[in-house]
């Protein structure tokens, strides 16, 4: 997918500019969240250093839409539904790609390695299952990872910042966490 592709060129700018790793934080909410996962992933797996931390709201972490979240939150979320999910799975992956590669769903990915992690999700949103998941697959895997899950917030929340003191919250614990990484 072309967003996989971009993703590493971003990366390769900001190396170009002799920016170091180590003074990167990246991060993305829904699939660029799941974006983001995949680029430390691909870095990884080529042996490149990797960013100081991730940052991830509502991530969207396995396109084969197992989670169990996607229907019980399904009336509380007013944002993300299943089939809209299948809609932008079918446009975005490659014909013929299977949903569990690891390069569009990381939830099915090795996570070795990876750097610190923040995940933010809402416990009222469809994807937590996603988030919560893809947590507990990083805490297994020994990557340093800070899980919270906000009570009565949907999908992405933190987006609307200026008018939700959770969304507020959010963004502050988020630069704590970055501060204290980069």
């Amino acid at each position: 997918p072309a967003a996989y592709e971009d993703a590493l060129t971003a990366w390769r700018f900001l190396r170009s500019e002799a920016i170091p790793a180590s003074h990167v934080a990246v991060g993305g909410d829904s699939a660029g969240a799941g974006l983001t996962i995949t680029l430390i992933g691909r870095l990884h797996d080529a042996r490149e250093e990797l960013p100081a931390c991730a940052w991830l709201v509502s991530p969207w972490t396995d396109l084969t839409m197992s989670g169990s979240t996607l229907a019980s939150k399904a009336v509380v979320d007013p944002i993300i539904h299943k089939e809209y999910l299948n809609e932008l799975a079918d446009a975005y992956l490659p014909t013929g790609m299977n949903r569990k590669d690891p390069r569009v769903s990381p939830l099915y990915g090795d996570v070795n390695g990876f750097p610190p992690i923040l995940i933010q999700v809402g416990s009222d949103e469809t994807l937590l299952d996603d988030a919560t998941r893809f947590a507990s697959a990083a805490g297994a895997a020994d990557v340093r990872v800070t899980l919270e899950i906000w009570p009565d917030m949907i999908h992405a929340w933190p987006l609307w910042n200026a008018h939700l003191d959770d969304g507020r919250r959010a963004l502050v614990n988020a630069c704590a966490f970055i501060r204290a990484h980069l």
